[in-house]
């Protein structure tokens, strides 16, 4: 668990803080309740805090110098304080902090735990910083820094465009407008080109005093424009929390419309739409490409002996164990009962084989706990096609021929290209 420094000295929102955070899965709390606990806390090898929510206004510390002491430890400071003066924002927002919390909004703690998680799940978010000014470039990339991002950087369009094909699961792009070789404008519009609005956020930021500006970003396919001259930290990093949970509850959406919920693998439709373009790439540039066709043995008995839960139970184990062996680039998918498909780029035959015959063993092999007392074992068979054909449905007809072949010549079996057919 990640342990999240709390330092307040009021005894209600302490324990409230607490409470709350210690709520969630991930987060264990330690509190301290003023500046000698702190640096007691902070000193402690064995504390490795992953975020600290710091009030202010402590007895021993009434200046904030509890922040410097957090700070220079690199940890990400929260400011959760009932100060409201404008003394004291600028000098919060001066420090290296990740968001300023007023205590007296009725939603602060509910703010505050969203920050918590929205700095846990940061690190696996990449954002790319497009601009020709170094130092610009380093003041956004700092601040993105601050909230755990992973950030990449580029000084013009066309170096974009090279990182994001070398990463291309960038999440958000900040770009410049006036840039040699590509300017903002071509970058955005080549984006768009292969990124829609609900799988890659763009925000033009420039110095140019053009009113038309952020209207021209718009329209090329930006989803947001930050002038520079009127920058501020606070509403910057509004903006691209905004947009990212905007993207995340899309991203929801669009997933839960392609997965199956029992084993969380694809979906008989997106298995097709999306492997309809895996496979006409791979007739393009001549490419291997291995369909794969897996059934359970007996798993009717399964269910009449054992019953429905254990059946799913079955399922999720097989989907899982398909998960955990196959590589992060195949297609995987449940097309329906106990029938699963796979698609595979670059796999020969010979790679095929060896690939789904350990596969087959590790089911074989594997036991299944259906309840505290009773486990069970099952098998696959599966039929395996190494060589393009005319179309994806023809394929899938004929790994589905080898399957059945494997079931009718005893089960628990792999046949890979053996059947000859008509064309």
């Amino acid at each position: 668990m990640k342990k999240v420094l709390v330092v307040e000295s009021s005894s209600f929102f302490g324990t409230v803080i607490k409470n709350r955070i210690q709520n969630g899965p991930n987060f264990d709390v330690i509190w301290a309740r003023n500046l000698s606990e702190t640096l007691k806390e902070l000193n402690n090898p064995d504390n490795n805090f992953f975020a600290a929510v710091l009030d202010l206004d402590l007895p021993d510390a009434q200046q904030g110098e509890v922040l410097d002491k957090v700070i220079v430890k690199d940890i990400p400071a929260i400011v959760f304080t009932g100060n409201v003066s404008e003394q004291i924002r600028e000098f919060v927002w001066s420090k290296k902090v990740v968001d300023y919390i007023l205590k007296e909004d009725p939603n602060s703690v509910d703010y505050l735990i969203a920050t918590l998680k929205r700095l846990e799940k940061n690190p696996d978010i990449k954002i790319l910083v497009v601009d020709d000014s170094p130092l610009f470039r380093k003041t956004i990339s700092d601040l993105l820094q601050n909230h755990n991002y992973t950030v990449l950087a580029a000084g013009n369009g066309k170096e974009a465009l090279e990182v994001i094909n070398e990463h291309p699961d960038i999440k958000m792009v900040i770009t410049d407008f006036n840039m040699p070789e590509m300017d903002g404008f071509a970058l955005t519009q080549k984006i768009r080109e292969r990124y829609s609005s609900d799988e890659l956020i763009i925000i033009g930021i420039s110095s140019e005093r053009d009113t038309y500006m952020p209207a021209r970003f718009l329209k090329y396919g930006a989803n947001d424009f930050i002038v520079k001259q009127s920058f501020l930290t606070e509403e910057f990093y509004c903006r691209v929390t905004q947009h990212l949970d905007s993207l995340e509850r899309l991203q929801a959406v669009k997933e839960a419309s392609m997965k199956d919920f029992l084993t969380g693998l694809y979906n008989r439709r997106y298995f097709f739409d999306f492997g309809q373009k895996l496979f006409a790439s791979a007739k393009r540039d001549n490419l291997t490409l291995a369909c794969a066709m897996i059934d359970i043995d007996f798993f009717k008995k399964v269910n009449d002996t054992y019953g429905h839960k254990a059946g799913d139970l079955v399922l999720q184990h097989v989907a899982s164990t398909l998960k955990s062996r196959m590589r992060g680039t195949d297609i995987i998918a449940r097309l329906g009962g106990e029938e699963f498909c796979i698609l595979a780029v670059n796999l020969k035959e010979n790679d095929a084989k060896k690939v789904f015959e350990e596969l087959r063993q590790a089911i074989e092999k594997s036991s299944i706990q259906i309840d505290e007392d009773q486990t069970i074992n099952v098998t696959i068979s599966t039929g395996v096609v190494t060589e393009l054909t005319d179309n994806l449905e023809d394929m899938v007809n004929r790994a589905d021929a080898l399957l059945y072949e494997a079931k009718n010549s005893g089960r628990n079996k792999v046949i890979v290209n053996k059947l000859n057919f008509l064309s």
